[in-house]
């Protein structure tokens, strides 16, 4: 049984970065990725949540249970100080979407919330429930992903939400006030889905993966079909 919170604790005007997602398997681009957005943006944490039901992602048949998924994220994150897992859209036991989840955190935490996603996310951020609601809860850190950039992806988000934002330097700052961060991360280029195909092929996902994690896939023989 994995022992983690399904809340935070001791976040009271701490700056958290959350970091979703399926997780399926978490890889070192994960954690890279929250390791530089942690060092340029000043949070104190960065706080990885495996999604439940994933509403965007891949069929159920490509995804291990959220036990498995929870706890190699668990391992993931385990040596490094910054890093927390949480199972709190798990235990919600519902369709993980980002708005109840920032709304839940917003009820219990103290702190300044920064979401973490890609400019692949922010080009479809209106398909997200609610999605007008989530700049109302929390700031949104954007980094860079393959073939997009930030103002690519900002010029498809619909022009009535953008006219909700104003510019102020190099980040866009909401009605509400919160902001928009362009995040300029190196990050590195590791997919999940080449890291399942890997090993579905019976071939290594050494130095793709933490050690703690590629052992657990090895251990519990996960998606060899």
């Amino acid at each position: 049984m994995v022992k983690t919170s399904p809340l935070f604790t001791n976040c009271n005007s701490m700056r958290i970065g959350i970091l979703g997602g399926t997780f399926n398997p978490p890889h070192l681009g994960h954690l890279r990725l929250a390791e530089e957005v942690a060092f340029t943006q000043g949070l104190d944490r960065v706080v990885f949540i495996p999604s439940h039901i994933p509403p965007h992602k891949i069929s159920a048949d490509d995804i291990v249970t959220t036990e498995h998924r929870l706890e190699m994220t668990r391992r993931a994150c385990f040596d490094n100080p910054l890093f927390q897992a949480s199972d709190m859209e798990i235990a919600l036991q519902s369709p993980s979407y980002t708005v109840n989840t920032l709304e839940v955190i917003k009820k219990n935490e103290n702190c300044d919330i920064f979401f973490i996603l890609g400019t692949d996310s922010l080009r479809e951020i209106s398909t997200w429930k609610d999605y007008e609601r989530l700049f109302i809860l929390a700031n949104f850190v954007v980094v860079n992903r393959p073939g997009t950039s930030f103002r690519s992806a900002w010029d498809q988000v619909p022009e009535a939400f953008r006219e909700q934002f104003q510019e102020k330097g190099q980040h866009l700052v909401h009605s509400s006030s919160n902001r928009l961060i362009p995040a300029n991360v190196l990050g590195l280029d590791i997919s999940a889905t080449r890291i399942r195909g890997l090993l579905k092929a019976g071939h290594s996902i050494r130095y793709l993966v933490p050690e703690s994690v590629r052992s657990y896939i090895q251990e519990k023989e996960l998606y060899r079909n």
